[in-house]
């Protein structure tokens, strides 16, 4: 019985004792999968008593000096009504942190490691301008060297406020600005500076996308040191972003449209003045014109600041065709005919007709001239033919007789309705029948000559309109060639600058 009490006790002891030799191999190979770790002895080294919280410097005298660098990848959006812009950056800053130092021969020879960025010190830059918060990714380790240099480097989306000049719009260049300062943290603790030269800076586009509408000229840097209350200063680093709008699209679209348009509205010039056609035509390009600005509205720039040039341009062609339109409806307007229309006073036959084309070299005025003068000749070459002067034949002496009868008693009645005297001979006395006739005839021939004044009339209105017509075509002209002139000089000095 006690013997078997015995084995019983020893065999318990030897389970006991296999069972703790388990546990002990169980906890040693566990220890043993970290004892060979040098990136987690190195970083157990780094974390052990480290305080996050305090400025990592030994000396609480010395400055913590903080190096940025900017590399400007994309220009995403310029928003010119809400003055915004939105840019796709790689930002870097580095700084010395004295409590993260140690020698890499004491680990391998491990001379940097990262950390995540929640277990170290990091500086309170912030980016001035902000006005929303970026889609930025989140890079969540730091990268520390042997000697506490800690490089912090991230992409950034920056949304900023921007003051965007819009008036050289397509042609404009905009210039916005991105300030990194410590919000809180005066001079005193943390100081700005650049890691590279402003000259590398400036010039550097290895990582720019140019493929947008905006192409990136330069970067330029400036510190400064400024003060809020003339107690405490503060350091920042202000980087200029100079970037250009790519103008072709805009050219094609909006531009030579425009030059299309007034090109045919200059055309319409050549159309006849007295006829209708013109103030159809200049009509339709008036509609025309309307519905082209419409469409382009939406893509002017709009803000309450300022208006575009462009703007100002299409708005001074449309004022271009509404007078084009005014002039070619007054002109159509003075060389219509009409039968109590008033003769052409003599200051404006002297100032149009004499004077005008001998100053402005008007051609078409001579021909008038000639024309008039040659229908003038035959008139009165048919009345001369008209008083019955021709010589009768034989056989029709009677009827002769009696038209030279007519064309006296005609005669006489055009005098007295001239107010002339009439001839002291005689005529004898003529039958009933034929003083109706002579009254007809009279009535007619009446008719006749003042239809004939109406048309001379009517020419020299005709031949005024012309000149008038061609001395506001070279207004017109030269007006609108000065205008395109300047608006091209002012835009190929913008597109070149």
């Amino acid at each position: 019985m006690r013997l078997s009490s015995a084995w019983t006790t020893l065999v318990f002891l030897l389970m006991q004792g296999a069972s703790r030799a388990c546990t002990v191999k169980r906890s040693g190979g566990s220890a043993g999968r970290f004892s060979n770790a040098t990136l987690v002895r190195l970083s157990e080294f780094l974390s052990a008593g480290y305080k996050k919280g305090v400025r990592p410097v030994k000396d609480w005298r010395t400055s913590t000096i903080v190096a940025i660098d900017l590399m400007v990848y994309s220009i995403l959006n310029v928003d010119e009504k809400n003055q915004v812009l939105t840019t796709y950056v790689w930002y870097r800053q580095s700084w010395t942190d004295e409590f993260l130092v140690w020698n890499p021969e004491d680990f391998d020879e491990v001379k940097q490691v990262s950390l995540p960025t929640a277990n170290v010190w990091v500086p309170d830059i912030l980016i001035n301008e902000f006005v929303d918060v970026g889609k930025s990714p989140d890079i969540p380790y730091v990268y520390v060297t042997h000697d506490g240099l800690v490089r912090n480097y991230k992409p950034i989306q920056v949304v900023t406020a921007c003051t965007l000049n819009i008036y050289n719009f397509p042609f404009d260049v905009q210039k916005c600005s991105l300030t990194f300062q410590s919000w809180l943290h005066t001079i005193d603790d943390i100081n700005i500076t650049l890691m590279r030269s402003p000259e590398e800076l400036r010039e550097d586009k290895s990582v720019f996308m140019n493929q947008g509408e905006w192409e990136l000229l330069h970067v330029l840097s400036k510190y400064k040191i400024f003060s809020v209350d003339n107690d405490d200063y503060y350091a920042e680093m202000k980087f200029h972003v100079v970037i250009r709008r790519r103008p072709l699209f805009y050219t094609v679209n909006l531009l030579l449209p425009s030059m299309f348009l007034m090109v045919m509205d200059v055309v319409g010039f050549y159309l006849p003045p007295d006829s209708g056609e013109r103030v159809s035509f200049k009509i339709t390009l008036l509609l025309g014109y309307s519905v082209f600005l419409i469409i382009v509205s939406d893509t002017l720039p709009a803000t309450a600041i300022g208006t575009p040039l462009i703007g100002v341009y299409f708005v001074v062609c449309m004022a271009l065709l509404v007078i084009s339109l005014t002039e070619t409806v007054l002109i159509v307007r003075l060389v219509h005919k009409q039968d109590l229309q008033p003769p052409v006073p003599h200051w404006v036959k002297y100032l149009v007709l004499e004077r005008a084309p001998v100053l402005f070299c008007i051609h078409k005025k001579h021909r008038l001239c000639s024309r008039l003068s040659s229908q003038a000749s035959d008139l009165e070459h048919y009345k001369d033919n008209s008083y019955g002067t021709a010589r009768c034949g034989h056989r029709h002496q009677h009827t002769c007789e009696l038209g030279q009868r007519l064309s006296q008693h005609d005669r006489e009645g055009g005098l007295l309705g001239l107010g002339l005297p009439p001839s002291r001979e005689p005529a004898p006395p003529a039958p009933p029948v034929m003083d109706n006739i002579l009254h007809e005839v009279t009535a007619i021939r009446h008719f006749l000559e003042k239809r004939d004044r109406c048309r001379e009339v009517a020419k020299e209105w005709l031949q005024v309109g012309y000149v008038l017509d061609v001395l506001l075509f070279r207004v017109y002209l030269v007006a609108v060639v000065a205008y395109s002139i300047t608006l091209g000089t002012l835009w190929s000095v913008w597109q070149v600058a």
